[in-house]
């Protein structure tokens, strides 16, 4: 790390046409709505920096660190984030559309309304990160960890969860529309009225989890362990629960019309006013 340059001398030099200004010390520096597209700031101490509103489209932030950094309102397009140290870090309403944070280690940071669409967050770390209303629709999570976080409301139409660790997340009222989440885990996260319809889930852990009232049309959650699962109400139209574990999960009022049912594990499952895939209700099939 060189020595720190302060904000004059930043913009002096940027201003001239310099864009290296990788691994240079600005922490708790003031670039409030400054421009620095383009910019290679790879290694950089932004530690404490207020980057609110700033131009940073572009710009290469590589195993940047940006500790407590306040970046709302920011333009993050394009950047590069890779391998980024951005705990606790402020990203309130910015804009990452397909930026790189592959590896990036953003655990408690504030990603509320933040638009990530098209963002590539492989084997980064978000736990306990608040994605309140943010749009990750499109964005590749595969192998990411998402522990305890905040996804209420969230935009994950067509995003790559594959492997991805989302035990206890909040994602309740979410959009996960033809998502993928082939292998992830969601043991006791919160899905309550999320739409998954059309979701691929093989093979993954949603043991406890909340599904009430969630839309599981045309789900394919085939080989998935669903023990102890709360699905009452959910809609699982046309879903496929091959071989999956439905033991002692709550079925109450779920609708099951022409679902897969091939060897699922229904033991001491709640199936009560359930309609089943032949569209019969459970108690009468059990008549």
């Amino acid at each position: 790390m060189t020595n720190p340059m302060n904000v004059d001398e930043l913009l002096s030099h940027y201003a001239a046409g310099k864009r290296d200004f990788r691994e240079i010390d600005f922490t708790g520096i003031d670039l409030r709505g400054v421009n620095l597209s383009e910019a290679n700031l790879r290694r950089a101490n932004l530690s404490q920096a207020n980057l609110r509103g700033a131009d940073l489209r572009l710009a290469n932030l590589r195993e940047v660190v940006l500790v407590n950094a306040d970046l709302s309102e920011a333009d993050l397009t394009q950047a590069n984030l890779i391998g980024a140290e951005m705990h606790q870090v402020n990203l309130m309403d910015a804009n990452l559309t397909e930026v790189g944070l592959r590896g990036a280690k953003l655990t408690d940071a504030n990603l509320s309304r933040a638009i990530l669409v098209g963002a590539n967050l492989a084997e980064a770390m978000l736990d306990r990160a608040i994605l309140v209303d943010a749009n990750l629709s499109e964005a590749v999570l595969t192998r990411s960890r998402l522990v305890a976080a905040n996804l209420t409301r969230a935009i994950l139409e067509n995003a790559n969860l594959t492997n991805a660790s989302l035990n206890e997340a909040v994602l309740e009222n979410a959009n996960l529309t033809a998502a993928i989440l082939h292998g992830a885990s969601l043991e006791e996260a919160n899905l309550r009225a999320a739409d998954m319809s059309r979701a691929r889930i093989m093979s993954a852990n949603l043991t406890n989890a909340d599904l009430s009232q969630a839309n599981l049309r045309g789900a394919n959650l085939s080989w998935t362990s669903l023990r102890g699962a709360n699905l009452h109400k959910a809609n699982l139209y046309r879903a496929k629960l091959n071989w999956a574990n439905l033991s002692e999960a709550d079925l109450s009022e779920a609708v099951l019309l022409n679902a897969k049912i091939a060897q699922v594990n229904f033991h001491n499952a709640n199936l009560s006013r359930a309609i089943m895939p032949d569209g019969a209700g459970w108690e009468s099939q059990r008549a």
